[in-house]
């Protein structure tokens, strides 16, 4: 286990806010992630960073941050079982999987995830999601403290929804997945036809964290954004991307703050005109 005191935060979240904790730490092994939780250490739990929004500038707690460690994998080519820790990037696993030739990432090569966070949120894109090639999911249960194993088919996946995301006392430790045979180029056709396209509908120009509200029932959120004539709309140094209207970006120090009232100022104009009440993807700390 790694242990750092005032901990800077602004590159493990991908607005880049500029936040510190009192201590962080970094569990190498699933040992490590027992004991910690084993001494009821008050914690965040902070994964890839990717889908959440840091609140405060300092945290007077300590933060669990599963970013670069806990990433073990190990992979069966003739039988496409793939076998990994939590904490490994959905990036590296699947550049892994196209090194060997294995079918079924491709999606989420692009998706800036940790492959526990991709479980716990049910990450996907374009139709796929990571359900479509689990098989199986090793977590620690906080309420007895013991360490179990769950079956996708017993995890009611949802859109954006799961087993854990519906019990926050369970951990998830390792996840097994299935992935197919397949042609080495064609694997790589696609993760780069994927990239190119997200990369020309979302703003890669400033830090941001992805799309901030879930996709509400018969609309899109980005042309709601469109018709109340929200892009570039402003707060501190925060703003709605004027090239998708479903990002917030961080183009000048903005800090977590800003982007929270950006949010409930869009809440607000969208309710009012449409009477949805939009849910935030992003997780807020």
């Amino acid at each position: 286990m790694k242990v750092f005191l005032d901990f800077d935060l602004t590159l493990y979240n991908s607005y880049r806010i500029k936040a510190q904790c009192k201590t962080a730490y970094f569990p190498e092994s699933e040992k490590d992630v027992i004991d910690f939780y084993r001494s009821n250490t008050p914690y965040v739990l902070l994964g890839s960073g990717h889908n959440v929004i840091l609140s405060k500038e300092f945290y007077d707690q300590s933060f669990l941050i599963f970013n670069g460690n806990f990433n073990s994998i190990d992979l069966n080519k003739a039988t496409g079982l793939i076998e990994a820790e939590a904490g490994i990037s959905m990036l590296e696993i699947s550049e892994i999987a196209l090194k060997h030739g294995l079918s079924g990432l491709e999606i989420f090569y692009d998706i800036p995830s940790s492959l526990g966070g991709a479980v716990v949120m049910n990450a996907g894109a374009s139709g796929e999601e990571i359900k479509d090639v689990l098989v199986k999911v090793r977590y620690l249960d906080l309420v007895d403290m013991t360490v179990k194993e769950i079956k996708k088919e017993e995890m009611g996946f949802e859109y954006r929804n799961s087993f854990f995301q519906r019990n926050t006392d369970k951990v998830v430790l390792k996840v097994w997945l299935k992935l197919n045979q397949g042609n080495q180029e064609s694997i790589r056709i696609k993760m780069d036809t994927i990239k190119e396209s997200r990369w020309a509908k979302q703003p890669k120009d400033f830090p941001n964290a992805g799309s901030v509200f879930k996709r509400p029932s018969g609309y899109y959120v980005g042309a709601i954004m469109d018709e109340l004539n929200l892009k570039g709309f402003t707060i501190g140094g925060a703003k709605i991307s004027e090239k998708h209207g479903g990002f917030i970006v961080n183009f000048n120090n903005a800090k977590g703050e800003d982007i929270l009232q950006i949010i409930n100022e869009v809440k607000n104009r969208v309710f009012e005109k449409f009477k949805i009440d939009l849910e935030i993807e992003q997780r807020i700390i």
